[in-house]
């Protein structure tokens, strides 16, 4: 888990878009595309190096696999995301979880565990939730 332990802020920002993708337990292939297109073309990614989106996937995987793996990663992803990134965290968490055209239960229970461990106010969560909403709207 040494991927885990020394997080960039793209880092953790992977690693919430790759919690939200496995929550339902199945990692479609919409959402793979969605989060390689987030990494490609937005600037927060400007200097990421995408060749790490594989480590950062199977570093998250074994967390999850762990007893207290998802507290272990919401920690290390609060440590590594500063405030201002903290809503844009949420909003990429909400585009993954709407790329695939539906939101499972776990999915919405993810978000709303993301939500809470950033501290996203509510009436933002909302208006962040409604834009993923809109953009995947068909």
């Amino acid at each position: 888990m040494q991927e885990v332990d020394q997080l960039s802020a793209q880092d953790a920002l992977v690693a919430l878009m790759v919690v939200v993708s496995a929550a339902d337990e199945t990692i479609r292939t919409a959402e793979l595309v969605k989060i390689q297109a987030l990494i490609n073309h937005l600037p927060v990614f400007a200097d990421y190096n995408d060749t790490r989106m594989t480590a950062m996937a199977q570093a998250v995987f074994g967390l999850l696999e762990q007893e207290d793996g998802l507290d272990t990663l919401f920690n290390r992803v609060r440590g590594a995301l500063p405030e201002r990134l903290r809503e844009t965290a949420y909003a990429l968490a909400c585009d993954v979880a709407a790329s695939d055209g539906g939101l499972a239960q776990t999915e919405l229970r993810m978000l709303q565990e993301i939500r809470h461990e950033l501290d996203i106010d509510r009436l933002h969560a909302a208006a962040i939730e409604r834009g993923a909403r809109a953009r995947h709207m068909t």
